[in-house]
């Protein structure tokens, strides 16, 4: 008899098909309070039906029967990452209201908090539920690195495009892909980046400080990824010492003495 190992994985790509229809709710909103653009739209529908696709595709491939409710958490700040992006996008012809983007971003920011306690305390921690709360984390920085840069200048691109040139170079440099040892400083480097940049897409602040943050914000971003690439380097790339030469054994020496004994001297002489 057969055994069928095939999971039914409809039930949690019908929640995902959910989170999509939810983010097309929370632009509508959008639309009505603020006359969303159509630039906002697309990009608002675009952000939707990729997360869906490619987080369809994800779960077909682990066979998980179950999104699980740490998923349903991060599901839910790509929704609100997707209304973060459909304002920066419509953003170019008018500017969002502050207090809108700011609450939608501090909303997505204290979730990411919360869909890793929760996989902890329900037992569902997943490698996918890793990959997605990584990614939306790094889309919801480049984001904001591309709101920021519109107001303090290009160079503020440089934090929202770090992590994507570091997944290129790996693809040219394998070594790049190893495991990183956990490192709680890197964790904290991670989370202060959508702080930082937040304060300084608000406007709060005088411009000064809104540089100097956003600033330390790409400083600290640069040490940390510094520092993992010198690890992983120094771990592919062990340094190997010259070996010191070799010296005659004694067990050599004794019986080169026991030749000379035995053979006779006029021998070697000649």
């Amino acid at each position: 008899m057969a055994l069928n190992y095939t999971y039914d994985v409809r039930p949690a790509q019908q929640e995902t098909a959910l989170g999509a229809g939810v983010q097309i709710l929370l632009l509508a909103l959008l639309g009505y309070a603020i006359g969303l653009g159509p630039a906002g739209w697309v990009t608002g529908l675009t952000f939707a039906i990729a997360t869906w696709a490619v987080l369809s595709r994800a779960l077909h491939r682990s066979g998980s029967k179950s999104f699980g409710p740490a998923n349903r958490v991060t599901l839910g700040r790509a929704t609100l990452v997707g209304g973060v992006t459909a304002l920066v996008a419509d953003s170019f012809e008018s500017s969002p209201p502050v207090t809108l983007f700011v609450g939608l971003t501090a909303v997505a920011l204290i979730l990411d908090g919360v869909d890793g306690k929760v996989a902890r305390r329900t037992g569902t921690c997943s490698t996918l539920g890793a990959r997605f709360d990584m990614e939306v984390d790094a889309f919801l920085i480049l984001v904001l690195s591309v709101y920021v840069s519109m107001s303090l200048g290009p160079w503020v691109l440089l934090i929202g495009g770090m992590r994507y040139a570091f997944v290129a170079a790996a693809r040219v440099l394998p070594w790049l892909n190893a495991p990183l040892p956990p490192s709680t400083a890197r964790k904290t480097v991670a989370a202060l980046q959508g702080i930082l940049l937040l304060l300084g897409a608000s406007g709060y602040l005088p411009l000064a400080a809104t540089e100097a943050v956003v600033a330390l914000a790409l400083g600290t971003l640069v040490w940390s990824f510094g520092r993992d690439i010198l690890w992983l380097y120094r771990t592919s790339h062990p340094r190997t010492t010259p070996s010191a030469p070799s010296t005659p054994s004694a067990s050599f020496a004794e019986v080169e003495q026991q030749l000379r004994a035995l053979v006779p001297a006029e021998s070697i002489s000649r």
